[in-house]
């Protein structure tokens, strides 16, 4: 089945699943609204400053996440990965996987497939992408992270990944949207599972771990129930509790940590107090 057969959608109908979503704050516009995109309304912007205003490091904390994304992607290629699988991508905005990955290779032979179950994300995705992508090697699909067999028909289905080869398989700022009731363990099986030998898995999400004071914890459980009125209400996790989603997969140096400390750059914030930033990640190898 080639790409006639994968849910994408055409630029009209994009622009109406924009006109259609202002009914209440997305997830993935607050994101880019935290991390200085241009892609978010007044619903959003309000709710953002909200959070803000309880916990003001949240803005630090999403564009933590985004620049491990781009950090993960750099030593993906590197590591000799040429296609990459973003799941729950949100929203086209600085920093895009596909952009990182051509700027690590010039011969421009990488792939990207975001993948993304907010139809407003993929809305924006088609009207976005077809702005910066090469549409030969850049694709955005509508598919559910908690529909892994779905999900991954439509992968195959794409004519941009090749499954039998190695890819880095991103999920990125997600697994905070997946509570424990939803079986994010099977969840996590299965993807592993249908990626080759050679994979590369890339995990973040933002962690309760350890808060400075009693203050903070209880700003952590607000932001729980702010989002509960959002399109994507959250769940919080320690380090243990995040591990396991490797699947005891050897991981990449400097292994499970506050996302800071994952090869930081000059750009990286918190580089200098890594347990601050709220946000762990990791990279693990498939043997």
């Amino acid at each position: 089945m080639g790409r006639e057969g994968v849910a994408m959608i055409n630029h009209d109908d994009a622009l109406k699943a924009v006109e259609s979503s202002l009914d209440r704050p997305s997830a993935a516009r607050i994101y880019d609204y935290f991390i200085g995109g241009n892609t978010h309304y007044a619903i959003d912007r309000d709710f953002a400053e909200k959070v803000r205003a309880r916990l003001p490091l949240i803005g630090e904390y999403c564009l933590t996440s985004r620049q491990f994304l781009g950090r993960a992607v750099r030593q993906c290629v590197r590591e000799g990965i040429r296609q990459f699988v973003d799941v729950g991508s949100g929203l086209p905005t600085a920093g895009n996987v596909h952009e990182v990955a051509d700027e690590a290779r010039p011969e421009l032979d990488t792939r990207v497939l975001y993948i993304d179950n907010e139809p407003i994300a993929l809305a924006h995705s088609t009207l976005l992408l077809a702005d910066t992508a090469d549409p030969e090697r850049h694709h955005a699909i509508a598919a559910d992270f908690l529909q892994p067999d779905d999900l991954w028909e439509r992968v195959k289905a794409s004519d941009i990944i090749d499954t039998r080869q190695p890819v880095a398989l991103v999920i990125n700022a997600v697994m905070h949207f997946v509570k424990d009731e939803q079986d994010p363990d099977r969840l996590l099986e299965f993807y592993r599972e249908r990626v080759a030998p050679g994979s590369l898995l890339v995990l973040s999400q933002m962690t309760n771990e350890n808060p400075v004071n009693e203050d903070e914890r209880q700003a952590l459980l607000d932001l729980l129930e702010y989002y509960e009125t959002t399109t994507n209400p959250g769940f919080l996790r320690t380090m243990a509790e995040f591990e396991r989603f490797f699947g005891g997969w050897p991981m990449l140096e400097p292994g499970l940590v506050y996302a800071p400390a994952w090869h930081p750059d000059e750009h990286t914030v918190f580089a200098g107090s890594p347990s601050e930033s709220r946000v762990i990640g990791g990279v693990a190898r498939k043997p």
